[in-house]
């Protein structure tokens, strides 16, 4: 009989300073800590090399962008993947020529650079204002096959489109990733949408029959805005679900948390083929959805 194939993956959940030395160092002591709790692929939350910028539109903060290519920060994760044997996406604010994305490298566990990946929705409201700093993303939903699994990732604001999941799925993705970024609504402190946002997930996890890994920060950001203060309390509740939606390990609002799970993907794949949600699907009937207004477009 074959050897069933099992990986464990993980979620780190932490507080951001707006130091980029100080962050990497976090991120690097929880990678650390995660690969000694046995995780082979290791998600950290969107963007946390300092505060979430977005909050403002400020023309000075553009100079946290940096290219791909040499970047320290990746530079610095694919040492620590070579030297741990884990695999590592890792989110950056990136600068190609006049363009700048909302992006992500996966790191395989050699040190390989497997390829990018940029943001393709990008949100605009109060505290969120990405479309001032970011183009959307250009190279499609990916997914990259490490040494552990074939997995898709995408970021953030992604999470809340189940088109995007199944792309990734199609593809051929085993377990999905979403590094984050997600609190508070600074214009209406009564709105609070944890439940929501992890319900929104797990049923792309139920309905693609795949596990998902969720990473998302904690702690309050002040920025200084062109309005004055902008303050957000991110929610932290990173999560791993498996593949019929249900949570097998999630974190609180308040503290620094390592989430392990693992998963047998040769089991999960024998039931998601026998459960007949890729057997049934009708693509030719979905072109509704190439369209934004829902209009019949054979017409």
């Amino acid at each position: 009989m074959a050897k069933s194939r099992t990986v464990t993956v993980s979620a780190l959940q932490f507080a951001c300073s707006d130091d980029v030395s100080t962050n990497v160092e976090t991120a690097e002591r929880l990678v650390r800590a995660a690969h000694q709790k046995g995780a082979n692929i290791i998600l950290i939350q969107e963007l946390f090399e300092g505060y979430y910028f977005c909050q403002a539109q400020r023309e000075d903060f553009f100079q946290r962008a940096k290219p791909r290519k040499e970047h320290p920060t990746i530079l610095r994760m694919q040492n620590l993947a070579k030297e741990l044997g884990v695999v590592i996406p890792v989110s950056f604010f990136e600068e190609a020529n006049n363009a700048h994305y909302n992006s992500i490298v996966v790191i395989d566990a050699d040190g390989t650079d497997l390829g990018l990946y940029r943001k393709s929705h990008i949100p605009d409201g109060p505290g969120y204002q990405e479309k001032f700093y970011f183009n959307p993303g250009d190279t499609g939903f990916k997914v990259f096959q490490t040494k552990f699994a074939k997995i898709g990732v995408a970021i953030c604001w992604d999470q809340w489109f189940p088109e995007a999941a199944r792309a990734m799925v199609l593809q051929g993705a085993e377990i999905l990733f979403y590094p984050t970024a997600i609190g508070s609504e600074p214009q209406d402190q009564g709105l609070d949408s944890r439940d929501h946002w992890k319900r929104v997930m797990q049923g792309h996890a139920g309905a693609n029959l795949v596990p998902l890994v969720a990473s998302n920060r904690i702690g309050k950001e002040i920025i200084e805005t062109e309005h004055g203060k902008s303050e957000i309390t991110f929610y932290g509740n990173s999560f791993i679900a498996g593949p019929t939606g249900e949570l097998v390990a999630d974190a609180n609002d308040k503290d620094e948390t390592i989430l392990i799970g693992q998963f047998d993907l040769d089991n999960i794949k024998s039931k998601r083929s026998s459960w007949g949600l890729f057997r049934d699907r009708r693509p030719d009937l979905y072109k509704v959805l190439l369209t934004l207004d829902g209009s019949n477009i054979s017409s």
